[in-house]
């Protein structure tokens, strides 16, 4: 029985070494220095403030992109121990000895490190040899751009290594189809290429067109094997079935898992949470949470309430009103009711307290047991301290004079008569019977007389409305804009129906907790939508850039200065390797046309197999540059030089993809292909010569003198930085 043991146990293993070296020097040239400087450098000053609130728990919106990045980057901070006490406040500020810089900047290193031997299995996964695909991953590694980004806490080279591992696992997935189909290897390279889909799409937008490129390849190459007559029925569905599920619906999960994950963390209120609606805001801990626990879920006849808007723009603000009427006549002679104004408030005060009243009862209190109102019920709203009735008539705007004014009804005038019954729609309601609810309906007011809607228009009022939003009847309405939608935000029965006694209750602070009553899916959507929606106002940067520029890099970004030496970073990139790039691209393009060309006239310049190496590595490469490059001119955003870095990288590998095209079929005699070779190691010399050359604003090390930064300036459009001495 223990035969086996007589003979020794031998485990053998295949090193790459080339790939071992590769991976080495790529982390030496990502992780040497990497705590200097020890100072804010550019947009840490922005991911900064995320990782910060992640180490608090204190909920955050960043209209940039999914949070999946934004958690990379605080596991690296959570990891180095930061408790999240620094002030992000400007570029350049010196980090405190609780800020753990080599943790925070360590994840982007290691991932802008692993991009050199991603790089260089693509190549060998695309049927390339090695000598090429060596040449790939040594262009990614004295890349100075891709090394300037990768050695500072940004998103950029983590977004790079994700899309770069999706394109490695994809083909590593075909090149087993043929021959080891459902295989564990085959499942493995499949499902991967899911899930680094899914993390690319989670750290930033842009990961989406790299996931409908791959997409769009797996389609083809399925639509191919629909026409293998070798596969069964069963076995094509059982293949559409498992790209279904890794590719369609695993991404999808990982997706809603990064946002669950961020949901989970940031439980607690803070200052972005007031961008999302009541029923969110009620859901973290502190803030609203804090305000709205214990009040009645249930709005009745007599209930106090405050009616917040649901749109939030521009600013989130409360249904109010005060003792002040409107102009009896505005600056351009129009005149008003002169009834009391109504306004849109964006502070909590005692003035955005409102009572809903039975049209047809006297009483201001809720009754015992209290009377539900439903949707389609009448209402009187009336104010709580001033006891006006909320009114709109056919009396135009003051801002806005193809709308109803707004008022708290006055009898000035007995030619106008109150008109202050309002129809209570819930937009949100499941049946026609539903009650409405507090924080969760959202809610119409739809005016009896006039079939007006109340709304917010947004416009500020002048002084004598004192800068407040205004609030209109928006006539003929159809549809639910936000800014038609309110939901009551805080609640109480009311109990006093002396008007003294009733003052003194809105007076006091309010006390059926709403969160449980607010799904994860119904968080995520909301959230979800902030972040599509919600974009800051595009300013111009002093260092951003057009798309068109980011080609031939006629534009550059200043990281960092040091306050007293010449020492700098810059985001600047390897001339030759872009130049390079481009005239890769371009004779790519040609080519690919000459050969079309010719193959229409039935002229077969190369083989058939070399064919489709060449094209599938040009719709991997070249559509890897399209796809992320591109997109750029259709979106109304402002633009850095950062942003061309992923279309970069596919651009780059397709510079071996040509040469070794052009070493293969076009040098034909051995002086030429010794010639051809001769140049490619005269160019390989000058990349590394240009790397070296800008080593110093790549790393910020050594500093340089005004005449070395000067010397640096090889574009008039280069801002590089000299101080005057």
């Amino acid at each position: 029985m223990l035969g086996f043991l007589k003979e020794p146990v031998v485990v053998t293993a295949e090193i790459n070494v080339n790939l071992v070296a590769l991976t080495v020097m790529g982390l030496i040239t990502r992780l040497w220095g990497l705590c200097y400087p020890r100072a804010v450098v550019f947009d840490e000053v922005y991911y900064g403030q995320f990782v910060s609130l992640y180490m608090k728990r204190i909920f955050f919106v960043d209209d940039s992109g999914p949070p999946f990045g934004h958690m990379l980057l605080a596991l690296g901070g959570y990891l180095g121990g930061f408790d999240g006490n620094f002030l992000w406040n400007r570029i350049g500020a010196e980090y405190t000895m609780n800020v753990p810089v080599w943790s925070l900047r360590l994840l982007p290193a290691l991932a802008g490190a692993l991009c050199v031997p991603l790089a260089y299995q693509i190549l060998v996964e695309l049927h390339f040899s090695h000598c090429a695909a060596l040449g790939a991953a040594l262009l990614i590694l004295l890349e100075n751009s891709l090394i300037t980004q990768s050695r500072f806490m940004l998103l950029e080279s983590i977004l790079i290594f994700f899309i770069l591992l999706a394109v490695l696992s994809y083909l590593k997935f075909y090149n087993l189809q043929r021959h080891r189909s459902f295989s564990g290897r085959w499942w493995f390279w499949l499902m991967l290429t899911g899930v680094a889909c899914s993390c690319a799409v989670g750290v930033k937008y842009m990961g989406l067109f790299t996931y409908m490129l791959l997409l769009a390849i797996a389609g083809l190459h399925f639509w191919h094997m629909i026409g293998d007559q070798t596969l069964s029925n069963v076995s094509l569905l059982c293949h559409f079935l498992a790209r279904g599920l890794a590719l369609l619906l695993i991404p999808v999960v990982m997706y809603l898992s990064f946002f669950y994950v961020h949901l989970a963390l940031l439980y607690c209120s803070g200052p972005h949470d007031q961008i999302m609606t009541s029923a969110f805001q009620a859901s973290l801990e502190g803030g609203l949470a804090r305000i709205t626990q214990g009040q009645p879920l249930e709005v009745a006849y007599g209930s106090q309430i405050t009616l917040r808007n649901v749109l939030g723009k521009p600013m989130q603000c409360w249904l109010h009103s005060h003792t002040n009427t409107y102009p009896i006549r505005y600056e351009n002679g129009r005149g008003s009711s002169h009834q009391q104004q109504v306004t849109c408030y964006p502070f909590k005060d005692v003035n955005n307290w409102w009572i809903v009243k039975d049209p047809g009862m006297q009483q201001l209190v809720v009754s015992n047991p209290p009377r539900p109102v439903r949707h389609g019920h009448i209402v009187q709203l009336v104010h709580g301290i001033t006891t006006r009735y909320l009114n709109t008539h056919d009396v135009a705007a003051p801002l806005s004079p193809h709308s109803q004014e707004v008022s708290c009804y006055i009898d000035y005038n007995i030619s106008m008569p109150a008109q202050n019954l309002w129809r209570v729609e819930i937009v949100n309601r499941e049946s026609d019977t539903d009650v409405w609810k507090t924080i969760l309906s959202e809610v119409r007011f739809v005016h009896v007389n006039t079939s007006a809607v109340l709304k917010l228009s947004g416009a500020s009022l002048p002084e004598w409305g004192y800068r407040q939003l205004e609030v209109v009847g928006e006539k003929l309405s159809k549809g639910y804009h936000q800014s038609m939608l309110w939901n009551v935000e805080e609640h109480r029965y009311g109990k006093s129906q002396e008007q003294k006694e009733r003052e003194v209750e809105l007076h006091s602070p309010t006390q059926m907790d709403i969160s449980k009553n607010l799904s994860f899916m119904a968080k995520f959507t909301e959230l979800q939508w902030k972040i599509l929606t919600l974009k800051n106002e595009d300013t111009e940067h002093k260092y951003s850039s057009s798309a068109l520029d980011w080609i031939t890099m006629d534009t550059n970004i200043a990281y960092w200065l040091h306050p007293t030496s010449g020492a700098q970073i810059h985001l600047l990139g390897n001339v030759v390797t872009w130049a390079s790039a481009n005239a890769a691209a371009l004779v790519y393009t040609c080519l690919s046309l000459w050969y079309l060309i010719r193959r229409r006239r039935r002229i077969y310049d190369i083989p058939e197999d070399s064919w489709q190496l060449w094209v599938s590595a040009g719709g991997v490469c070249g559509g890897g540059w399209v796809v992320n490059y591109l997109p750029f001119f259709l979106m109304e955003k402002t633009l850095f030089l950062y942003h061309y870095l992923p279309a970069l990288t596919f651009q780059i590998l397709l510079i071996p993809v040509v040469l070794q095209h052009l070493g293969d079929h076009l040098c034909r005699s051995v002086l030429l292909k010794s010639m051809f070779s001769a140049l490619i190691v005269a160019w390989f010399s000058s990349v590394y010569f240009v790397y070296c050359t800008f080593s110093p604003v790549t790393y910020g090390q050594p500093a340089l003198s005004m005449t070395e930064l000067k010397d640096l300036r090889w574009k008039d459009s280069w801002n590089i930085l000299i101080r005057k001495q």
